[in-house]
């Protein structure tokens, strides 16, 4: 769904996924650096949003979330996975309940997939799932700000910010009220300095969650049988994953930061060597510079200096090899 605050002066619309939404509003930096001081917001109107009520929904998103969330307090944000038999990440749910209802905001466009899931998995439980991206807009504020919450609006509290589910007709006045605007790449910037995985970005059809540190924070490790449980205990238990996140401090001086998906390799080898990795989000940070998430192989070393495509890199440990 396209957002009407692409009308704002300076917009320029992202790309990919992202396209429905504003990279930036015509001054990154300022951008990124309203964020990081907690003032401004970020359009994030393009993300699914799926509402799950009934009595039944807490326990019935139990047996098929990788989170534990019978018990979840109303308010309270987490996160949560679903994934495949053989355990790779299929959706990623960012959720909060209401007391009534359980609201999930998801990757944009793939609300339908999930939907056509959990639809499926209904049997006689008292659950009722719905697709209510058209009636609610995400809206990021950042952690510090002081905005003020319209009553009445579900809010998902995290450190990183509040994640409003805005009645998507109140957009346009709410922006007015809770500027300046910040652009997805400044949100996308601050995500990458903090580690924060991505689903369709720093994911691919064989990720499993232990790759990206998303035991924890959307996995728990000690509830009852999921799909793609099996997986999960056997790699936590007995083994490790064949890939890790790492963060990566790209060379300052080129001019194009390398797309998703280029080849890491060795710097030692050089960029005809064997292929150990790829770049999952490159970004250009207001004070870090040009930074990076990659998957690597598990066993390259700590300490070694990478090659993204010809693009000098140094790298710091997000997953533990």
């Amino acid at each position: 769904m396209k957002s009407p605050l692409l009308a704002l002066p300076g917009a320029v619309p992202a790309e990919g996924v992202d396209e429905d939404v504003a990279a930036h509003y015509g001054d990154l930096f300022r951008e990124q650096r309203a964020l990081a001081d907690g003032t401004g917001f970020v359009d994030l109107s393009h993300r699914g949003v799926v509402a799950v009520t009934g009595e039944d929904r807490l326990s019935w998103l139990h047996l098929l979330l990788t989170q534990h969330v019978t018990d979840l307090p109303v308010g309270r944000a987490t996160e949560a996975l679903i994934l495949s038999a053989h355990g790779h990440i299929e959706h990623a749910l960012y959720l909060v309940d209401d007391g009534t209802t359980t609201w999930a905001h998801v990757e944009p466009g793939t609300q339908d997939a999930l939907l056509a899931y959990l639809e499926s998995m209904k049997f006689f439980y008292r659950v009722e799932v719905a697709d209510r991206t058209g009636d609610f807009a995400v809206v990021h504020l950042p952690a510090g700000s002081i905005a003020e919450v319209p009553e009445g609006v579900v809010v998902r509290e995290t450190p990183y910010g509040r994640d409003l589910l805005l009645p998507r007709t109140d957009l346009e006045s709410y922006a007015e009220k809770a500027g300046p605007a910040a652009g997805l790449l400044a949100y996308e910037a601050l995500r990458v300095e903090h580690h924060r995985p991505r689903l369709g970005f720093e994911t691919d059809h064989r990720t499993i969650p232990h790759e990206l540190g998303w035991i924890g924070s959307a996995v728990h490790l000690q509830k009852g049988c999921y799909r793609g449980q099996e997986t999960v205990a056997r790699v936590h238990n007995l083994g490790k994953p064949p890939r890790r996140l790492v963060f990566l401090h790209l060379d300052g001086s080129e001019v194009h930061l390398p797309p998703h998906g280029a080849e890491l390799r060795l710097a030692g080898d050089g960029p005809d060597g064997r292929k150990i990795g790829f770049i999952t989000t490159a970004v250009r940070h207001h004070e870090l510079g040009p930074i990076a998430l990659a998957l690597v192989k598990r066993n390259v070393p700590l300490d070694a200096p990478l090659l993204a495509d010809t693009t000098a890199a140094a790298q710091e440990v997000v997953v533990e090899p």
